[in-house]
């Protein structure tokens, strides 16, 4: 059997869950088998033992939860004292006639000592902590369970928006924001256990009283019909060990009371609520006017003066000595001496940059991200990265901002996978002032150009902005410039910014809600990295991951055929192309598209199909002679902002689009596969017609 044997731990682990029940099956037998009244003496310590550890343990939390076991707490400390009623009940009853000490040592202490050993007084101090008990402290703790329980449901679903916020906006990993989630449904629950708890001990106070009456009828007729007592006699022990086995259950319940009202009415704090408590009292302001008011009525005619003018005197010595503590200036704790450098070690951290997108400025631009000025520049940074991460799917990664005195002051950089995608100079003291094609008049000025969108521009005085906007400039600060330009340089190389991990976190949202779309997707048949691939092609072309269900679908549909990155992104791209069209029209408004004529078509196509490496490369005349067509085509539309698409055929949209991005990177080109059969088409212009390539 040897081999047989349990770990210690198993042991351990299988005491501990075996602990419970055996206790509920203690509580039942309490109830039905007569015990001795030693053991019930023991009983009765344990019982204000356990409500003594609650107290305590409910007085030293910071916060509501910290003690979130106190509901069931509460429920078995109530059966355990319920158990100790009908089992002292039953010795009362049956062994009474022999004594006051009878039912043990304990009921006859509460009897005698703290009552003493008068019934009638007994009855009366029992009534008022009944009535402290059921009409002060749980009725006011059941109406703050019941209002906190109503409010912090109709709070969480703003909590849970808040926690989405904060997650995409990157503030939170989303380890922290799986961890704020459970303690936000904790707290829900919690208040709504409390809620219910509080009637546990409403309902043991009258069942106290109930037991009390029932003890006290029991005696009075057991006495001297069984016993041979006379009623005196009878009123005299049966009543007085009644009271005091109802003061011994009372008074641990009184106990959990407190300890409920003091859970329930805790705020959340970084200190116990003795601290608490003790931290805002400890204000000269609030003894000082509590000593002279005593001093007043001390000195008045017919006060005890020998009670309140020292009571005066200890208020005055509190003020004194919290005006001394707060004069006292807080010592600063002296953070230990880091270990000598060695200057031989070359540590990671020196090599390995781990920020994905830097925003590197000069000195001169440095009050844009100082806090003492409100950190400006900061603020729409963040507003930037909330923005694009709604609009492109995914959390967009942090930017770092840091100074380089390697640039000119008011010069600054982006970085993005250590490549510098954008750079430019901006005033931070100025306000640039755009020409969008509307405003008339001149500036008094730097002239200058926009640094997102290439616009004249000119940096004027603060001063001078309300008269620019009157001419018809639109006018920014240096934080609004390069929180633009920075938000057209993320969305410009989105495919940049995603990776395998943004990936998987988008497969772990999706599995919350589309488990086996998910299952049948990855990571088989399509590897992580491969689907990295096809997203980041997405992305590239302006294609948003928001409805990442429907791409996800299509993905799982085109795995079945290749496992091909390129091919991959072709496939799904016709059903991916309503998401493409609602960008450039209305759903009532023709689709404005340019295409390549017939013959044209024929010899691309016929050029890359005799491709074998798939390099997708048009012959660079033929190519410049396309790009000025389309150029020539595509002037108009853009001068009146009015989108277009390029539309051509399936096998050489990639080598069309390879072209067109290099001067037109914003004009989308598709496939006829994309544009549905319903949508109406309103061809602008045929590149390749006689006469369109010269």
């Amino acid at each position: 059997m040897a081999g047989f044997a349990l770990p210690r731990g198993n042991y351990a682990v299988i005491a501990r869950g075996a602990a419970l029940p055996v206790a509920i099956l203690l509580l039942v037998v309490l109830m039905v088998v007569p015990i001795p009244a030693a053991l019930l003496d023991l009983f009765f310590i344990m019982n204000i033992t356990i409500s003594l550890a609650v107290l305590m343990v409910a007085l030293n939390a910071r916060k509501p939860l910290d003690f979130s076991a106190f509901p069931s707490v509460l429920l078995f400390a109530t059966l355990f004292r319920l158990s100790l009623n009908v089992a002292s009940t039953r010795v009362v009853l049956v062994h009474g006639h022999e004594g006051e000490s009878a039912a043990g040592h304990v009921i006859e202490a509460f009897g005698t000592f703290l009552i003493g050993g008068d019934y009638v007084v007994g009855l009366f101090v029992f009534a008022i902590l009944v009535i402290i008990n059921m009409i002060v402290v749980t009725k006011g703790a059941g109406r703050v369970s019941e209002v906190s329980a109503r409010f912090t449901l109709d709070a969480l679903p703003g909590k849970q928006m808040a926690i989405d916020a904060d997650l995409n906006a990157g503030l939170i990993t989303p380890e922290e924001a799986k961890a704020r989630r459970v303690e936000v449904a904790t707290e829900a629950d919690f208040y709504g256990s409390m809620d219910g708890s509080s009637k546990f001990v409403k309902g043991d106070a009258i069942a106290g009283l109930l037991i009390l009456a029932a003890n006290v009828i029991g005696g009075m007729i057991l006495g001297p019909m069984s016993h041979g007592l006379t009623l005196a006699d009878a009123a005299q022990t049966y009543v007085l060990l009644a009271i005091g086995d109802a003061l011994v259950a009372q008074i641990p319940s009184l106990m959990l009371s407190i300890a409920a009202a003091a859970i329930v009415t805790r705020v959340t704090s970084s200190q116990d609520l003795a601290g608490q408590i003790g931290s805002q009292f400890a204000s000269p302001r609030t003894w000082t006017p509590v000593a002279a008011i005593l001093a007043l009525l001390g000195v008045m005619p017919g006060m005890p003066h020998l009670i309140i003018l020292p009571a005066a005197a200890v208020a005055g010595f509190v003020a004194w000595r919290t005006y001394q503590t707060a004069r006292r200036p807080q010592p600063v704790a002296e953070a230990p001496a880091a270990p000598p450098a060695d200057p031989a070690k070359i540590g990671w951290d020196e090599v390995a940059d781990t920020i994905q997108v830097n925003l590197d400025i000069g000195y001169g631009l440095v009050p844009l991200v100082d806090e003492r000025r409100g950190a400006p520049l900061m603020g729409r940074i963040t507003g930037v990265r909330r923005q694009l991460s709604k609009e492109l799917g995914f959390v967009v990664p942090q930017v770092r901002v840091r100074d380089d005195i390697n640039l000119a002051p008011f010069a600054y950089r982006i970085i993005v996978g250590g490549v510098v995608l954008g750079e430019d100079q901006a005033s931070p003291d100025e306000m640039l002032a755009l020409d969008t094609g509307q405003a008339y008049g001149e500036l008094r000025g730097k002239p200058a150009k926009d640094p997102t969108f290439g616009l004249d521009a000119t940096w004027i005085s603060p001063a001078d902005a309300d008269a620019a906007t009157g001419m018809g400039y639109l006018v920014v600060d240096a934080g609004t410039v390069i929180a633009t330009h920075l938000n057209h340089i993320l969305g410009a190389n989105a495919a940049d910014l995603l990776g395998p991990d943004d990936v998987q976190s988008l497969l772990d949202g999706l599995k919350e809600r589309a488990a086996n779309l998910v299952a049948s997707l990855s990571p088989n048949p399509v590897p992580l990295t491969t689907l990295t691939q096809v997203l980041r092609a997405l992305l590239a072309e302006g294609i948003a991951l928001k409805e990442f269900r429907r791409i996800a679908a299509a993905i799982a549909v085109a795995a079945q055929k290749t496992l091909d990155p390129e091919e991959l992104s072709e496939l799904i791209r016709p059903e991916l192309g309503p998401l493409i069209i609602q960008k450039l029209c209305g759903v009532r408004e023709p689709l404005r598209v340019m295409t390549l004529e017939g013959q044209l078509e024929a010899l691309l196509g016929q050029a890359v199909r005799s491709d074998p490496a798939r390099r997708h490369v048009i012959e660079p005349e033929l190519g410049r002679r396309i790009l000025d067509a389309l150029q020539r085509a595509a002037q108009p539309l853009i001068a009146e902002s009015k989108p277009f698409a390029l539309v051509v055929q399936p096998t050489i949209r990639l080598a069309i689009r390879k072209l067109v991005k290099t001067v037109m990177p914003d004009t989308p080109v598709m496939s006829f596969f994309e544009v549905p059969e319903d949508k109406a088409v309103e061809v602008v212009a045929v590149i390749g017609a006689p006469g369109a390539l010269q």
